[in-house]
């Protein structure tokens, strides 16, 4: 895993890989005390759920509003007290709220997922 990735986003503290299931695959921290194996594998299984109900919300707008282009949802940030997690279809980013970026946190996620 490359440790550079993290520089390339202020305010990040961890980057994760997770699978279609939500596994971690392979991650970087910087603050293993916090943000350990387990902890990045839970995140995953977050990220995959979240994604998966967003989808499922999104269509239905779709469906009574007749407004498109909600779904299908590529990517999403979900804000927690002191850290946020910017998701993407494999990919994340762990933010400390204080500093970060997440538009630069978005674009480097979709670099990477393409």
């Amino acid at each position: 895993m490359n440790e550079h990735i993290l520089a390339r986003v202020p305010g990040a503290l961890a980057y994760f890989v997770f699978s279609a299931e939500g596994q971690r695959l392979s991650s970087v921290t910087t603050d293993a005390g916090r943000l350990d194996e387990s902890t990045l594998d839970l995140l995953g299984h977050v990220c995959v759920a979240n994604k998966a109900i967003a989808n499922m919300e999104m269509r239905g707008w779709e469906g009574v509003s007749g407004i498109a282009g909600f779904y299908p949802v590529e990517s999403f940030v979900f804000v927690g007290v002191n850290l946020s997690v910017v998701a993407g279809s494999s990919h994340a980013f762990v933010l400390d709220n204080e500093g970060a970026d997440y538009e630069t946190a978005q674009r480097v996620l979709s670099e990477l997922e393409n």
